[in-house]
């Protein structure tokens, strides 16, 4: 405890201001504060962030194919097997055959998927909104467009 708040004493001596512009750092800072909110609020549901996000593009993509969210997560297949063997070891996710492409699986929620999906959502957005809680609602979706002008084609 007595590092932390030596280290604390320092670093409010430093001269920030060479990293004013840099939206890089900005971005990096943010997403730090953002994701160590998610990993405290989501730990009881025993969750991390690229598992919660393939439990909500399956469920908003029921028969959604492996390779499909490995393109757009730029995963390899071989992480995301793991994460989908959890997933269904957890009773939360299944693979049946995919409806166009006979020679494919697709990966569905189950009920209890569904439920847990839901709770998890909701767990995640409350963390948004409080890590967020300096913004107005206006800033938030500002933020969030900005944002996704940066990575969207």
């Amino acid at each position: 405890m007595a590092r932390k708040s030596i280290a604390s004493e320092s670093v409010e001596t430093l001269d920030t201001r060479v990293l004013d512009g840099l939206i890089g750092y900005d971005i990096r800072r943010a997403s730090l504060a953002v994701m160590a909110a998610f990993a405290r609020n989501m730990a009881p549901l025993e969750l991390g962030a690229a598992t919660f996000t393939v439990l909500l593009l399956v469920s908003a993509n029921p028969g959604v194919k492996a390779s499909q969210l490995c393109i757009l997560l730029d995963l390899h297949s071989s992480n995301l097997v793991g994460m989908i063997k959890q997933l269904g070891e957890r009773g939360l996710i299944e693979r049946r055959p995919h409806p166009g492409d006979e020679r494919a699986l697709g990966l569905y929620l189950t009920p209890h998927g569904e439920a847990f999906t839901a709770k998890a959502h909701d767990v995640a957005l409350g963390s948004d909104i409080a890590a967020s809680a300096r913004l107005s609602v206006e800033e938030r979706a500002t933020l969030a467009g900005l944002l996704r002008k940066i990575y969207r084609d």
